[in-house]
């Protein structure tokens, strides 16, 4: 648990860092589309605020993950960061699709956008952004939050780089359309990634077994262990991205519930789980039963 607490101190600290570079970024893209009127540095500005928030979540996300299980709550507030990813992306959501609406609207009739001042603040995000991505790339494996907060600033940053773009098109070539184009760029950007956060974190409130986990190959280790004769039953599930939970129902050989091996065997079936996949599963639960029970139930599980 000490790993764990490690982890999650670290999270909060790189989270509360880039909560702190957005929020400056917001403040100075809220700036420049006054300025500006710039459709792209409006959509990037709310795309910014979306990050805000969805970040300020993760990081309260974080904080309650860290309180221990207590009374009815035996896994505490694991599943906090799910909840806070979840609702990061479907703010996004909405922000993309009123950036497809509005961009395509403006891309018939484009207003004047300043080139010069669009650049300033372009740069000024891109810049910001940077920093953020070096922050987080160490550490946006070690949970859901961190993946998506680090995948809103690669977002973000892209999304300033076509600012940039759309600023030289319309200060060296005077296209002014490049503005539109510029925000249906960033609206392509956050749709696609919303939908990606939306399925991972309805796949964990479903209950959907880790893609990376082949449920055969889980079965067939099981039953590969000395005096196992059947596995049944078998569920994995998440409490967060970073808990996969097995439960299952192993039939035993009679003579194994009176010669002591039952707990020998306990420990080869942890032990197995949690070194021999990809997903390391150090949460199990096996009830074990004996063959001749098991020979008397009448009801299947798919």
């Amino acid at each position: 648990m000490a790993h764990d607490h490690s982890h999650s101190s670290g999270s909060r600290r790189r989270l509360a860092i880039v909560f702190g570079i957005v929020l400056l970024i917001f403040v100075f893209q809220v700036i420049g589309s006054i300025m500006t009127g710039s459709l792209a540095l409006l959509i990037d500005t709310g795309h910014n605020s979306v990050d805000l928030i969805g970040i300020g979540i993760a990081l309260f996300a974080a904080t309650l993950v860290r309180k221990p299980p207590k009374g009815q709550k035996t896994w505490g507030f694991r599943r906090a960061e799910v909840l806070a990813a979840g609702a990061q992306a479907t703010l996004l959501l909405g922000l993309g699709v009123y950036s497809l609406i509005e961009g395509i609207r403006r891309f018939f009739v484009p207003p004047e956008v300043p080139g010069p001042e669009l650049m300033f603040f372009g740069v000024v995000g891109l810049l910001g952004n940077i920093v953020s991505i070096i922050i987080l790339s160490s550490s946006k494996e070690q949970s859901l939050n961190l993946k998506a907060a680090f995948l809103e600033v690669i977002a973000d940053a892209l999304g300033s780089v076509a600012v940039i773009l759309a600023a030289v098109s319309i200060w060296l070539f005077d296209w002014t359309r490049a503005d539109a184009v510029a925000a249906l760029f960033i609206a392509a950007l956050i749709v696609p990634r919303a939908f990606s956060i939306l399925k991972e974190t309805g796949s964990i409130l479903l209950e959907v077994a880790p893609r990376e986990l082949d449920l055969d190959r889980v079965k067939m280790h099981i039953e590969g262990v000395e005096h196992v004769q059947e596995v049944h039953d078998l569920h994995v599930t998440r409490i967060d991205s970073n808990l996969p939970v097995l439960t299952a129902h192993v039939v035993l050989a009679d003579e194994c519930f009176y010669d002591g091996h039952a707990p020998r065997i306990l420990i080869a079936l942890q032990e197995c789980l949690a070194e021999h996949f990809k997903v390391a599963i150090e949460h199990s639960t096996f009830q074990f039963d004996r063959a001749k029970d098991a020979a008397q139930e009448t009801h299947t599980h798919t």
